[in-house]
């Protein structure tokens, strides 16, 4: 691992835990507004929150492709990877500095002054520019997740120019117009980062199983293909309260919860194949993969709910509906990059001093995350209730009995900020360390360092010689 990738993944690390650390602020500013408007507001911490948030979740995902691309297509980093890390790092400081100075602007989600939205454009191109040199030296039938990086970084480029398109004056003409791209928009971006992070955990299942048939088979290639519908038209919930035909909302969430349903099927296969020695040997990536299916199942549960009109009438626009938003993006798509980045850092070699800490605060994340998220779950119930029910519209009257959930919702949001820093402290103590001084126990995965081309270059009368190795169960890795 070059020293720019070591830097951009504790860069990577560091957004997780300022998004875990703003959220639970602004939760207590929520909460309690005098004790926080002359200092921190909550207008000031969500957008911090918000953005360090989606950051992290879309570096965390271009890190395991800039890692593991290199094992895929046998190349090195090129210098337009080094500059996309820098830019995009720089990018995402300068926006933080206007958000400690007040500086708003842009749309939902991206809520920092437009023009920075350029370096960001350009930091991406260096990106897709970076990626398309080693997708030139692909196999002639290339493994799956190699096609949702591909899928990924592309239609982020695609849904990140729409979402700016409300720089164009005739987008403002029209309130509607412009809600209706903005939504649509940011929906259609959560499935292009999920193809990204999709495509790094079905990556390490392979090298985990040592099974490349788990991205080849037809299930795996059925769940690409529903994914990518869900990418192209499942953003018609997110538009719901927008004037639309009711097919289109009808559609989005048929075709929202088949993806669902594919990617336990490939997850319960994978853990099939899996023997109990090999589970044993990769401890933690499992634990936070399969932890990640436990919220798939959760989310799945709430999101079928959700989909029924009957029960979409009491949860539309409530905190179910942020409940839902938190289950994936910390239960599922936080657990699967940590599980990426403790495969790349080999956080199983770590002294089991360091590993015993990682799985208390693992075990308090999961406790506070479940408080958590059931505490949301009660506070949108009762919001529901009582505004559709009961046809109360004095806010005051209406919150007066969901405050005490949400203040469990703001204590337990504390204890997950604990327990993510205890299991992210132990990450930056993996990532400190030199690989060639690492002791892979019984690990007899071959890690591709820069110089692999090199190596698989060698004389035929050379590699006869040798016993086989793992790259022969791999002729397309």
């Amino acid at each position: 691992m070059t020293n720019g990738l070591r830097i951009f993944i504790g860069f990577s690390l560091t957004l997780l835990m300022l998004s875990l650390f703003f959220g639970a602020f602004s939760a207590f500013s929520f909460l309690y507004p005098e004790a926080f408007n002359s200092t921190f507001p909550f207008y000031q911490l969500r957008p911090m929150h918000v953005s360090a948030a989606l950051f992290w979740i879309i570096s965390g995902g271009v890190a395991g492709i800039l890692y593991y691309k290199k094992e895929v297509f046998l190349v090195k980093e090129t210098r337009i990877e080094r500059w996309f890390m820098g830019l995009w790092m720089t990018t995402i400081l300068a926006i933080f500095v206007f958000y400690a100075f007040r500086k708003f602007g842009g749309r939902e989600y991206w809520e920092f002054p437009p023009f920075l939205c350029i370096p960001i454009l350009v930091a991406w191109l260096s990106l897709m520019h970076g990626y398309y040199t080693g997708w030139q030296r692909r196999g002639k039938q290339p493994p799956l997740y190699v096609w949702q990086w591909t899928t990924g970084i592309v239609f982020f480029l695609i849904t990140f120019l729409e979402q700016n398109l409300y720089q164009i004056p005739w987008f403002r003409e029209s309130f509607l117009r412009e809600m209706t791209v903005q939504w649509k928009s940011n929906g259609a971006m959560v499935g292009a980062w999920n193809q990204m992070i999709y495509g790094t955990s079905l990556f390490i299942m392979t090298r985990i199983a040592k099974d490349d048939s788990i991205a080849t088979s037809k299930t795996a290639y059925a769940f690409y293909f529903i994914g990518l519908g869900n990418l192209m038209l499942n953003w018609g919930h997110h538009i719901y309260n927008l004037p639309a035909a009711s097919f289109i909302r009808h559609t989005a969430y048929a075709v929202s919860m088949t993806e669902w349903v594919i990617f336990i099927a490939i997850c319960m296969d994978f853990k099939r194949k899996l023997s109990e020695a090999r589970r044993f040997q990769h401890l933690v990536t499992h634990r936070f993969l399969m932890y990640a299916e436990f919220w798939v199942y959760l989310n799945l549960f709430l999101a079928l709910l959700m989909s029924v009109p009957a029960v979409n009438r009491y949860t539309h626009g409530t905190h179910i509906t942020v409940a839902h938003a938190m289950g994936a993006t910390i239960g599922i798509n936080t657990m699967i990059l940590l599980g990426a980045l403790s495969h790349m850092l080999r956080v199983d070699a770590l002294p089991e001093r360091n590993k015993r800490m990682l799985s208390a605060g693992f075990l308090l994340a999961k406790i506070s995350l479940l408080v958590f998220w059931a505490a949301l779950l009660v506070a949108g119930f009762l919001k529901g209730y009582r505004d559709v029910a009961l046809g109360i519209t004095n806010f005051q009257e209406m919150m007066q009995p969901i405050w005490p959930a949400l203040r469990v919702f703001a204590f337990s949001g504390i204890l997950l900020l604990i327990g993510m820093l205890i299991v992210v402290i132990q990450f930056f103590v993996a990532l400190r360390r030199k690989e060639d001084n690492i002791a892979y126990p019984n690990f007899d995965l071959v890690t591709v360092k820069a110089d692999a081309c090199k190596m698989l270059r060698s004389s035929k009368v050379e590699a006869e010689t040798k016993p086989a190795t793992p790259w022969k169960k791999h002729p397309n890795p």
